[in-house]
């Protein structure tokens, strides 16, 4: 029994590194606020191995998050919730103004810049979801994004 135990915990020690390779994120950011301010965006570049889809971001400065996309619709451009970002097998989707992007709301604290802030990605790949631990760095508002 104990033999058993110690080869599934040691599979699923060397099986978690394997997931976690199949998405890489690459320059997260979060945009900073001003004092008061109660929302702010956070953008990235995430790249997937196989098909995946983002479905949520959690972190612990705001009371909810959403992601987003900006589109035109006629003449005006609109931001709407969407309910998951795809991910296509080995194609890089930025998250950037004017584009995809995850709103934070209900700020716990000012974001200010130089500090960081801790992302949780949701992905989901293959009916099965896994969870993708980040930092993103803060940007004051009058730097221009990378």
């Amino acid at each position: 029994m104990k033999f058993r135990l110690s080869m599934l915990f040691a599979a699923m020690l060397f099986a978690a590194p394997a997931i976690h390779a199949q998405v890489s994120v690459t320059e997260p950011w979060v945009r900073a606020t001003v004092p008061g301010q109660k929302i702010t965006g956070a953008f990235m570049k995430i790249t997937s191995k196989a098909d995946a889809k983002l479905v949520d971001v959690r972190t612990p400065i705001a009371g909810v998050t959403e992601i987003h996309e900006m589109a035109m619709i006629g003449d005006t451009m609109r931001m709407r919730q969407i309910p998951n970002l795809p991910l296509p097998a080995g194609a890089a989707v930025e998250l950037k103004p004017g584009g995809f992007h995850v709103m934070l709301f209900e700020l716990a604290a000012q974001a200010k810049e130089g500090d960081t802030v801790p992302l949780t990605l949701v992905i989901e790949s293959g009916g099965k979801q896994e969870t993708i631990e980040i930092s993103a760095e803060v940007r004051s508002l009058k730097r221009p994004a990378r």
